[in-house]
C-alpha cells in the first residue's frame, strides 16, 4: 500500500480539485479496500463540478464513480474478493430492501454511488461495500490486450448503455436511434450493434460520428445540419429504402442535452420506445400526447444493477464492445485540467484519472 493515500477533493463548485492525505481506516467485515487502477471522467461529475448539481454527500468529497482496481485489504465477510481485480460498480444497492427483493435494486433507498454518496474514485484507494464487484479475469484481460484501467468505464459508460438496452429489449432486426454518441451513446450504439440491432447515429459533432462509424453503425446523421423532422424524414426514408421497420423504432436519448432531447422525442412513431439516458438541468418543451397518440412509451434509465456487469464485461472481452480506442489516460494529478478539457468539449475520447504509482 502506498504510505500516503491521496483524495482529490471537491471544496466548491468550480473550486480547484485539491489533493489530499487520508488514512485507510479496516474494512467492515461486508467491505474491501481497493487500490484504483484508473477512474474514468463521466458527465455526471462535470454537473456535480460545474453545474450546481447537488450531491447526497456533503462537501468536501472526491467525485469519480467509474472505477477499476485491485482489492488490497478485505473484511471478514469478503475475503474472497482479496487480491482480485476488479470493477466497482457506480451504483452499489443494499439487496435487502423492498426495491432489492423486487428486482428493483437501481431504486434502491440505500444504495451508495461513490462520488455521491460516499467518497470515489479520483484517489489512490477507496472502501466499498464488496457487494456488487464485478471480477475481472486478469489473465484473459492479458490475452485481449487491455489494461485493468481501461476498463474502468464499463462502471458506467458499458454498463449504464447495456441496462438501457436490455431493458428497452433491443432485438435481432429492430431499428434502433442513438441520440449523441459520445461516450455513453458510443457504447450504446456498439452494445445494441452487438445484439442485432441496426443502428442510427446522431450526433452535433462530425468527429463522434466518424468515429462511430463503422461495422455495427447503418447511418450517420448530423443534428447540426438537419432540423429534427429533417432528421426523421431521413431516417424513414433510409428504413423504406432498407426494408426496415417503419414504425416501433427504439431510441435512445444520450446527449444530456435539451436540444438532444427534444430532438430524440420528435423521433417517436408508433409503439416506440424512448430511453432517456443522457441526463440534463434544463427543461425541455415536449408534447406529452405523443407517447398517447403513438401508443409509444418513455423509460428512464439509471445506472445498472451490478447482476448485468459480468454480460457487459464478457461483449467487452469478446470483443464485441470496444473501449480502448474510445478512452484516453492521464495521470490523476492532471484532474483539474482534464476536467476543464472535458467541459470545453476538446478531449477527443473518454478521459480516464491513473493514479501515478
Amino acid at each position: 500500500m502506498r504510505a500516503k493515500p491521496i483524495r482529490w477533493m471537491m471544496t466548491g463548485s468550480g473550486e480547484p480539485l485539491v489533493p489530499t492525505a487520508f488514512e485507510i481506516a479496516a474494512p467492515a467485515a461486508d467491505q474491501v479496500v481497493v487500490e484504483i487502477a484508473g477512474c474514468g471522467v463521466c458527465h455526471t461529475d462535470l454537473g456535480y463540478y460545474y453545474d450546481g448539481v447537488r450531491t447526497k454527500h456533503e462537501l468536501p468529497l472526491t467525485l469519480g464513480h467509474e472505477i477499476s482496481g485491485r482489492v488490497i485489504e478485505a473484511g471478514a465477510d469478503s475475503l474472497r474478493y482479496l487480491d482480485r481485480a476488479v470493477i466497482v460498480p457506480a451504483v452499489i444497492p443494499c439487496g435487502r430492501c423492498d426495491a432489492c427483493l423486487h428486482g428493483r435494486a437501481t431504486i434502491c433507498p440505500n444504495q451508495k454511488m461513490p462520488g455521491n454518496d460516499i467518497h470515489g474514485g479520483f484517489a489512490t484507494h477507496i472502501t466499498v461495500p464488496a457487494r456488487g464487484l464485478c471480477v475481472v479475469d486478469e489473465q484473459r484481460l492479458a490475452a485481449v490486450g487491455i489494461e485493468l484501467a481501461d476498463l474502468s468505464v464499463i462502471a458506467d459508460a458499458v454498463t449504464t448503455p447495456y441496462q438501457a438496452v436490455i431493458q428497452a429489449g433491443v432485438k435481432e432486426g429492430d431499428l434502433v436511434i442513438v441520440n449523441g454518441v459520445g461516450g455513453v451513446g458510443g457504447y450504446a450504439v456498439q452494445i445494441a450493434a452487438a445484439l442485432g440491432g441496426i443502428v442510427v447515429a446522431v450526433d452535433v459533432n462530425e468527429d463522434k460520428l466518424a468515429a462511430i462509424a463503422g461495422p455495427g453503425v447503418a447511418l450517420t446523421l448530423n443534428a447540426r445540419q438537419m432540423s429534427p423532422r429533417d432528421i426523421k424524414s431521413a431516417i424513414q426514408e433510409f428504413a423504406r429504402q432498407g426494408g426496415l421497420p417503419q414504425s416501433q423504432w427504439i431510441i435512445f436519448e444520450c446527449s444530456g442535452t435539451r436540444a438532444g432531447q427534444e430532438t430524440a422525442f420528435s423521433l417517436i412513431n408508433h409503439g416506440a420506445t424512448l430511453a432517456v439516458v443522457g441526463f440534463t438541468m434544463d427543461k425541455v418543451e415536449i408534447r406529452l400526447s405523443n407517447l398517447m397518440a403513438f401508443h409509444a412509451r418513455a423509460i428512464g434509465n439509471w445506472g445498472c444493477p451490478p447482476e448485468l456487469y459480468p454480460a457487459a464485461l464478457e461483449l467487452v472481452m469478446a470483443g464485441r464492445v470496444k473501449v480502448g480506442q474510445f478512452v484516453e489516460k492521464h495521470p490523476l494529478s492532471e484532474i483539474n485540467q482534464v476536467f476543464e478539457a472535458a467541459h470545453a468539449g476538446t478531449l477527443k475520447r473518454r478521459a480516464v484519472l491513473v493514479p501515478e504509482l
